[in-house]
Order: structure tokens, then C-alpha cells, then sequence
């Protein structure tokens, strides 16, 4: 355990929940908290850090008083950000979170240096890709998390239709973390059962219809963004990162080849563990598929266009 540090940078609900379950899981040493506003990530790390007499191990639960606290990380967790308003265009979201991005970068950069970035900032998959060009990083320490996310929304509409299998589900999807997400149903399974024989076509469409919106179902209701599902995501990468225990996970990485394109960050499973990521799998997509991936590595493509055209990246 020891050693093994997590800092988080964003206290709001998903940083916080993400920090309560890697300690309530025991799963490092030590997690830190930064924030823009510095009472916000004390007040959380207190309430967090007396969550954990209960817990299996001490977790070390702390707030950082500024960026050099976040020194000698394993792992750094992004999720600082500004949501859309009504009055922002897209370009003007962009550049905001990817100006947030360069100064977090540069912190992560100096205090932890050898660290695996998981960003989970949005637009995610664009973010990853500003992340990779800020650091010069080999791709593998560079991880955005989405697919963990959207494959646990599918995995639970799927347990919503059969009635049972929660925890056996298991739902891969490739593609941005947006509307041209592509789950794949026919390489998804219950208990290794395959959907197929489970779900009929029209009920699987369905699915994937309420796995697309799902994050907009619960903006509807609570009129923020989810936080408990993307939190506990958060937390089984890091796991796996820490653990080394190379599981097989939907994520944005940078692709060099892969199916086909270079120099693009896109959700495609991979194999987690230690340092990151040990290996891109490369899955056979028929003509229909790779055209729904061409859709939406297209989309990524234009919002990395916009920061270029505003000069981001000069």
C-alpha cells in the first residue's frame, strides 16, 4: 500500500465520489484532493476521510493546499471542467476546458512527472487528445474514462430487460463518449450467455437507444450529471492501474494504426494495468461497423479542429 498515492483534480460530485470509493475500497495509500476552491476540496476530504474507519484499510484522504501536493502520484484523475451553458458554442467550450487542461497538465507535468493521467474531463475523448499533446507521454500513461461508464449504463439496461446476471453483465461499445457511441451487442454477454439468446433485436435496439441517453436521462431528473456510476468507474480503472491486474475495459486511447487511424483519441477495449495501458485489442469490424466508427472518430476530429483553427495547440 504504501506508495501508492491517487490525486484528483475537481472536488465536485465526481471527483468526491470517485475519492469515497477508492477509499472505502481500501484500494491505495492515500488520495488527494485539488480544486479550484480549496475549502470545497478540505470540507470533502474531511467528510471522506471519516467515511473510512469503517473501511478495510487506512486510507489517507487529504486536500491540497496548492498544485505541489500533488507530488509523487501514481495516478492523477481529471475531471475539472465547466459544464455547457445555453449562451456557450461549442468552439467556446472547447477552448475553456482545454485552457483548464493545459494549466492541470502542467502541474501533473511537474509535481508527478511519472504518473498515469486518467481524464475523464468532457468533451472526453478530445480532452484525452489535448492531454497526450500537452505531455509528450508514451500513449500507454494517457487513459480517458468512458467506456467503463457507458458499458456499465448498457450492462444495467440489459439487466433492467432479463431480470438477472447484475455483476455477470458484461457490455462492450467503442467509439467517442457522445451520441455516435457504438455499443456492441454482439460481443456483449450475461454470464457468457450471448445476447442474442437473451434479448430479441427490437429490445436490444431499445437498449442501446437508453445507453446513448443515458447521462441525458439523469440530467432530466436531477438536473446535474451523473456522479455515483461515473465515480465507481473511475475507481475500477484505478484499480486495475494499481493493481496491474489487466483487465479488458472500453477506453479512449490514442490510436497509432489501429483500426486504421493515427493521431486521434477514440474509445476502443483495451487491456489495463500497471502503467496503464498494456495492449490496444483490435477487433475485426464488418463494413457497417467501421463505417459507424469512421462517424465518430469524424466527430472527435472536428472538435480537435476547432482548438487547432483557434490556436490551441501553437
Amino acid at each position: 500500500m504504501v506508495g501508492r498515492k491517487v490525486g484528483i483534480v475537481g472536488a465536485g460530485f465526481v471527483g468526491a465520489t470517485a475519492a469515497y470509493s477508492l477509499a472505502i475500497k481500501g484500494t491505495c495509500h492515500e488520495v488527494v484532493l485539488y480544486d479550484i476552491n480549496t475549502d470545497v476540496a478540505i470540507g470533502k476530504a474531511l467528510d471522506i476521510g471519516q467515511s473510512t474507519s469503517y473501511s478495510p484499510s487506512g486510507t489517507i484522504v487529504t486536500a491540497a493546499k496548492d498544485a505541489s501536493d500533488l507530488s509523487g502520484c501514481d495516478i492523477v484523475v481529471i475531471t475539472a471542467g465547466v459544464p455547457r451553458r445555453s449562451e456557450m458554442t461549442r468552439a467556446d467550450l472547447l477552448m475553456i476546458n482545454a485552457k483548464i487542461m493545459k494549466d492541470v497538465v502542467g502541474n501533473i507535468m511537474k509535481y508527478s512527472p511519472d504518473a498515469v493521467i486518467l481524464c475523464v474531463s468532457n468533451p472526453l475523448d478530445i480532452m484525452n487528445y489535448v492531454i497526450h499533446k500537452m505531455t509528450g507521454w508514451d500513449r500507454n500513461r494517457i487513459v480517458g474514462m468512458a467506456g467503463a461508464l457507458d458499458g456499465a449504463r448498457m450492462a444495467y439496461q440489459i439487466n433492467q430487460k432479463v431480470g438477472y446476471g447484475s455483476g455477470q453483465t458484461r457490455a462492450m461499445l467503442i467509439g467517442d463518449h457522445g451520441q455516435h457511441m457504438i455499443p456492441l451487442p454482439e460481443i456483449s454477454a450475461v454470464g457468457g450467455v450471448p445476447l442474442d439468446q437473451l434479448i430479441s433485436k427490437e429490445d436490444m435496439e431499445g437498449i442501446i437507444d437508453r445507453t446513448k441517453n443515458g447521462g441525458a436521462e439523469i440530467v432530466k431528473h436531477l438536473g446535474t450529471s451523473a456522479y455515483y456510476a461515473p465515480g465507481r468507474a473511475i475507481s475500477v480503472m484505478v484499480e486495475a492501474i494499481l493493481d496491474d491486474s489487466r483487465i479488458v475495459m472500453p477506453s479512449s486511447v490514442i490510436l497509432d494504426g489501429e483500426y486504421g487511424y493515427k493521431d486521434i483519441s477514440v474509445g476502443v477495449p483495451v487491456v489495463l494495468g500497471a502503467r496503464g495501458v498494456h495492449q490496444i485489442i483490435e477487433l475485426e469490424l464488418d463494413d457497417a461497423l467501421k463505417e459507424k466508427f469512421k462517424i465518430s472518430v469524424d466527430s472527435i476530429r472536428e472538435g480537435i479542429d476547432i482548438l487547432t483553427q483557434n490556436g490551441f495547440f501553437e
